[in-house]
């Protein structure tokens, strides 16, 4: 497999960047920023794709599965990084969404050189953390050809749950051992190689896609407000505060109230707000709704 290094996309030479070296910072930039304005095209063309692991994240989360990242260098990072987002952002449990790293948590800061190049230490790794049919794993190589990951991959399929591939190389190993592909397809890095730059920006870009869309669908978000927000310090109390102001259309002192009156749990106050309704009522609602405020407020409590 290292023999076919040189063949791909993301390790070609850049024709418009050959003289990045003899430029000026601002001409660097601009041309940096012109090779990133590649990505967001890039990434929209996939869509399709990505709705197709969403769904499938949505639906394995609402049976009790889980989603887990798994990749190595740049990749591993930023699947442990968007992992690691998502409780203080929707309020989940840090065991719903979970990031594995090549080399595990000491390579976060510093290279484990051959860890990538390990199969086993996937399987391993993804034994440890119980993973079943019922998760959905995603693999992340910007190459789609790493080791590790595809060991990982071919774990999952062995177990018969869904396999996601997110890459930058057409035609890579990976898209062809996952059950779904995603490869938005950025062409060949600013400095040759560096896949940390429009690969890795690509790569993010599709994690945020998948866990922001999958946990809207959870009802973690009303309208447009992170309505499972962990008011844990003094910053997210007054962003709960402003999130319940404007969700229930009271004023902030009222919100205050109605946090202190539930807890400081934001979905609980804004239910209790529109429907004027106890704290006890507010729960077996959103019970009912299976935590979907815009449901909540229609249920009928008599049943």
């Amino acid at each position: 497999m290292a023999g076919n290094i040189e063949s791909l996309m993301t390790e070609q030479r850049n024709p418009k960047t050959e003289n990045i070296d003899q430029l000026r910072t601002t001409e660097m930039l601009q041309l940096l920023s012109d090779e990133d304005k590649i990505v967001a095209y890039a990434v929209e063309r996939e869509i399709p794709n990505i709705a197709m692991a969403i769904d499938k994240v949505v639906e394995s989360l609402r049976k009790g599965g889980r989603l887990v990242y798994i990749g190595a260098g740049t990749s591993g990072r930023l699947g442990v990084l968007d992992a690691s987002e998502c409780p203080p952002t929707f309020g989940v449990d840090e065991r719903l969404v979970i990031g594995l790293i090549a080399g595990g948590d000491r390579a976060l800061r510093k290279a484990i050189e051959g860890a990538e190049d390990d199969e086993e230490e996937a399987i391993k790794q993804l034994r440890a953390i119980g993973l079943s049919e019922k998760d959905v794993l995603v693999g992340i190589a910007a190459s789609g050809r790493t080791p590790y990951v595809v060991g990982g991959l071919k774990y999952a399929n062995g177990l018969g749950g869904t396999t996601v591939a997110i890459s930058c190389s057409p035609n890579s190993v990976i898209s062809d051992i996952a059950k779904i592909a995603i490869t938005p397809l950025v062409g060949p890095e600013a400095i040759a190689g560096s896949t940390r730059l429009k690969a890795g920006t690509a790569q993010k870009l599709v994690l945020n896609m998948i866990t922001t869309a999958a946990m809207i669908q959870m009802g973690k978000v009303y309208g447009n407000l992170m309505v499972d927000v962990q008011a844990s310090n003094v910053k997210l109390v007054e962003r709960a505060k402003r999130i319940v102001a404007q969700a229930a259309g009271v004023s902030i002192e009222q919100a205050k109230k109605f946090l202190e009156q539930a807890n400081y749990n934001p979905k609980l106050a804004i239910v209790m707000s529109k429907k004027a309704c106890t704290m006890e009522e507010a729960k077996i609602r959103l019970e009912k709704a299976q935590g979907v405020i815009r449901k909540a407020l229609s249920v009928d409590t008599e049943e």
